[in-house]
């Protein structure tokens, strides 16, 4: 697929990797359209990138999905390429009861729920378009979980899953399914982790994502693995293929 000549929406696109994946589209030839939920935000943004078309959406809200929808149909709707990429990741402690759950909620909302309705809200759109491509940002702990947040782990393995799903359900249209599986990034996303000490801090920049992932776009690979999240990937699948063998189900019938 060419990464030249297209009109992409990004959604959480005025900051880290969103912001990243923008401006290598905009300095290749593409229209971009950015949402945030942060005004201030998507001026500075503007500021680097004047080309950029921006809109105020929080994507956790329902409504604000649908408007996001309606501007982007009544206004740009040669839009052939959506980039799910807004997310946002809570420590969330079961132990607290429902003390901590109003955050993971959130977090569902924007990480999984988001996704998969602004898919099903663009997929008519795009399906009119010569060629289109869903872009699904999820994670390296879509494979290997980590306790302390247990919710981002968990929507993070169902945008995999709903890629896998997408991908085949298009497989007869014009839209490519792409799923980008980033290490750990330095963005906001670990801004707040790492400035209290809870974690050793090891990640990339998000520049350092666009040479394998455009390389992989150009050359329809829509399964984009990058840097330490391969092991991490493998090692997450070399464990499920481990558990499936010694936790074979046992088969009943039922008169």
């Amino acid at each position: 697929m060419k990464t030249s000549g297209n009109s992409i929406l990004i959604t959480g696109g005025a900051t880290g990797i969103g912001l990243s994946i923008a401006e290598y589209f905009i300095n290749n030839g593409n229209e971009v359209l950015i949402c945030g939920r942060r005004e201030n935000k998507l001026q500075e943004a503007r500021q680097k990138l004047p080309r950029l078309q921006t809109k105020v959406c929080n994507v956790s809200v329902e409504k604000e999905r649908e408007s996001l929808y309606n501007w982007v149909n009544e206004n740009f709707n040669s839009v052939n390429i959506l980039v799910n990429n807004a997310g946002i990741q809570r420590t969330v402690d079961f132990k607290n009861g429902v003390k901590d759950f109003p955050d993971g909620k959130t977090e569902i909302e924007v990480n999984l729920v988001a996704p998969v309705h602004l898919s099903a809200l663009f997929i008519p759109l795009l399906m009119k378009q010569k060629v289109a491509a869903i872009i699904n940002i999820s994670s390296s702990l879509a494979f290997m979980t980590m306790p302390h947040i247990p919710i981002y782990c968990v929507t993070k393995a169902g945008m995999h899953t709903f890629s896998v799903a997408l991908r085949q359900q298009l497989n007869d249209t014009s839209i490519k399914v792409f799923e980008i599986v980033p290490p750990l990034v330095d963005t906001e996303l670990y801004k707040g982790r790492k400035e209290k000490g809870n974690i050793p801090f090891k990640g990339i920049q998000p520049s350092q994502l666009i040479k394998p992932v455009s390389e992989a776009i150009e050359n329809n690979e829509y399964e984009i693995v990058i840097g330490e999240a391969i092991r991490s990937v493998s090692k997450g699948k070399e464990y499920l293929e481990q558990m499936l063998q010694h936790h074979k189900p046992v088969e009943k019938l039922i008169n």
